[in-house]
């Protein structure tokens, strides 16, 4: 899906055809997402980011025919901007705030695999560390309530957390529990921070990102 002022679709769309899929563009304003097996929100700046990020993104046309399409189970996947547009529609639960030290950060920081009875992370084991770049000024994540956070843990939803080399948390944005992505209860609608599309190459900086988007494919 391609918001005005997204950034990563051209990256994203490489990343999944390096990995054999066939990948379309649909424009924000479109009521047709042309039959898809998966369909992925890039990271980028949705409308300037004005209001909050993803804030204004949730009311383009075509999020209404994501919701439906998520609704009958099928496949959704939210990197950074298209995460905060998933927690704007409310298609995952919680939102985003400001960074802890307010400042952007962009960089390569580990995460580590918390739960991978799902279709998005099911190539990589529980407890593995995997080496994803970050790109964002508001990722620090936060649940509505205590309750909330309890129930995603509970659920089985907290799915990456930022780590360090060694698998400790290491919490670049305040997020709570240092959570670096999360999916919906159903298990069909996934958003993370990190850009896996990034991390495709180990001339790159790193390729973990592969086991990522290849578990699509599947």
């Amino acid at each position: 899906i391609v918001f005005p002022g997204t950034n990563c679709d051209r990256d994203t769309k490489w990343a999944f055809e390096k990995i054999g899929a066939s990948v379309e563009y649909v424009w924000h304003n479109e009521h047709d997402l042309k039959n898809p097996d998966l369909v992925v929100l890039p990271g980028g700046f949705s409308y300037g980011d004005y209001l909050r990020s993803g804030a204004i993104a949730r009311f383009s046309p075509i999020m209404q025919e994501v919701k439906k399409f998520a609704k009958k189970g099928g496949y959704v996947l939210g990197i950074c901007n298209g995460f905060q547009i998933l927690l704007e529609s409310h298609l995952l639960p919680g939102g985003m705030t400001r960074n802890e030290n307010l400042h952007f950060i962009s960089k390569h920081h580990h995460l580590k695999v918390v739960n991978n009875n799902n279709k998005f992370l099911r190539n990589l084991s529980v407890g593995e560390i995997v080496n994803i770049p970050i790109a964002h000024a508001e990722g620090n994540y936060t649940p509505k309530s205590e309750d909330d956070l309890k129930k995603l843990w509970d659920n089985g939803q907290v799915l990456l957390q930022y780590v360090d080399v060694n698998g400790n948390i290491s919490n670049p944005n305040g997020s709570a529990d240092s959570i670096a992505g999360i999916c919906n209860q159903n298990k069909n609608v996934f958003g993370l921070m990190p850009h896996p599309e990034r991390a495709m190459e180990s001339i790159l900086g790193s390729k973990d990102g592969v086991k990522m988007l290849t578990s699509f494919m599947e």
